[in-house]
């Protein structure tokens, strides 16, 4: 069955919804935690995935420590970027499908992360909202309407496309509408308008007024 959604624009999340580092990710995370002196077992309980760097820190460290910390994750993860991203399926096709004042990326990366990780994958966003543009990260919904506000669209006609919960959280509270992609977390833990296997599944055709989104459920 196809669904089909109309909107004006489409937000991204990187990691987990166009492109794929979660090796690199666990890698790199592993290592950090190992050299701060963190037990394997306060490191478990941390959600990585879909937040900001500086608020997880913030729930292994204190105060004082995170900025020195906050660097060095930067550094690993920026040092693991060659070979350690893949595109995930669907997703050139249909960035290739869209103008460039109708999408953009939204992510919790740092903006020197998200950007080596987009020029490994061969993604030119013609919008990036990254850590650095904003004070509060999702599940807040700051970062989803300055993409929104950037690309001069009100936050009901965007499409927020996520693999978090803590992203999908943002793109709710954001009014948006939201499509869930079963990349990175059980279906069961996705709330969404619609959930989907990964990009695969979506297709995109410009109108007058925007984008008509085909969704295969």
């Amino acid at each position: 069955m196809t669904m089909r959604i109309h909107a004006e624009a489409l937000l991204f999340d990187n990691d987990g919804t166009l492109v794929s580092s979660l090796e690199s990710v666990r890698r790199c995370w592993t290592r950090w935690a190992d050299e701060h002196g963190i037990a394997a077992e306060d490191f478990a309980r941390v959600e990585l995935h879909g937040r900001p760097a500086v608020d997880i820190i913030a729930e292994l460290l204190p105060a004082d420590r995170i900025p020195g910390a906050l660097a060095r994750i930067e550094r690993l993860e920026v040092e693991d970027v060659p070979g350690g991203v893949e595109l995930l399926p669907g997703t050139k096709e249909l960035l290739a499908s869209l103008p460039a004042g109708r999408w953009a990326v939204v992510t919790s990366a740092t903006r020197p992360l998200a950007e080596a990780r987009l020029r490994e994958a061969g993604i030119d966003a013609p919008v990036v909202i990254a850590a650095d543009d904003i004070t509060r990260g999702k599940p807040d919904p700051e970062p989803y309407l300055l993409a929104a506000a950037r690309l001069g669209v009100a936050p009901e006609r965007c499409v927020v496309f996520e693999d978090a919960p803590a992203g999908l959280a943002a793109g709710r509270a954001a009014g948006m509408r939201t499509v869930a992609l079963a990349t990175t977390h059980h279906r069961d833990d996705l709330v969404a308008d619609v959930v989907v296997t990964d990009l695969s599944q979506v297709s995109a055709q410009v109108t007058a007024g925007g984008v008509e989104i085909g969704l295969t459920v």
